[in-house]
């Protein structure tokens, strides 16, 4: 009796190694599919996206994207901002159609050297870009591959991208209004000439800002009283 129910003790942990082993290798599957999903996924998205372009943009988009390829042959594809993106060591550069055009661009062109005039660097563009309508529009295979070369050196080095510097806001015209009220009450006057620019500002464009010629009035009488108390404008929201 004693033996019986020892074989079945040792069957029963057979059993448990056995299931926990199934259990591990699908876990150990279900891993290896997720890992390559991403890449295969985002292929597969600009696969369908270049499909989808207007027809004249299909076959400049395959040549720029086989170039980015060739330039640099561990880059991974992927969809931002609903257009296909290269990434390699992070972002290196995109490319976009549109009903007239395509562009394309790199993500550190303000730090790539554009010694072929390529680049359309506007004022408030995260990227310059190049646009073209045809095969014919695009830079020799040689002037790309340099240019993607710049950029993963770039990526290799961990270079950053530069923030595009704000200019100067213009401080605001004072009202005549306002003016003229503040000439009146000296602690106005006294609180206003006190304020850093910021502060200025907050008062003059909320004033400015009046459609109606009585809320105006209102503003000025508001901005009056508080100052003479010695409040900002959002005085409310500082603890003030």
């Amino acid at each position: 009796m004693a033996k019986k129910v020892k074989k079945k003790a040792v069957a029963k942990k057979k059993v448990t190694k056995k299931k926990t082993g199934v259990a591990k290798k699908s876990t150990s599957t279900k891993q290896r599919l997720n890992a390559g999903t991403k890449t295969v996924g985002d292929t597969a998205r600009v696969d369908a996206y270049i499909a989808q372009a207007p027809e004249y943009a299909q076959p400049i988009l395959r040549k720029i994207r086989s170039l980015f390829h060739k330039g640099c042959p561990r880059i991974e594809e992927k969809i931002k901002w609903g257009v296909p993106h290269f990434d390699y060591k992070g972002m290196l550069g995109g490319i976009a159609a549109f009903k007239n055009h395509v562009s394309f661009g790199f993500w550190k062109s303000e730090l790539i050297k554009d010694t072929h005039g390529l680049f359309d660097r506007g004022p408030k563009a995260s990227m310059c870009t190049v646009k073209v309508t045809s095969l014919k529009d695009m830079p020799p295979d040689n002037v790309m591959l340099s240019y993607i070369a710049q950029a993963v050196e770039l990526n290799d080095a961990g270079a950053k991208k530069v923030k595009a510097k704000k200019a100067p806001t213009k401080a605001p015209t004072m009202p005549a209004d306002l003016k003229a009220l503040l000439a009146k009450n000296k602690k106005a006057a006294a609180t206003f000439e006190g304020f850093p620019p910021s502060h200025k500002r907050e008062y003059i464009e909320w004033i400015v800002e009046a459609k109606r010629d009585e809320t105006r009035q209102k503003r000025l009488a508001t901005a009056i009283e508080w100052m003479t108390d010695g409040k900002s404008r959002n005085w409310k929201y500082m603890g003030k």
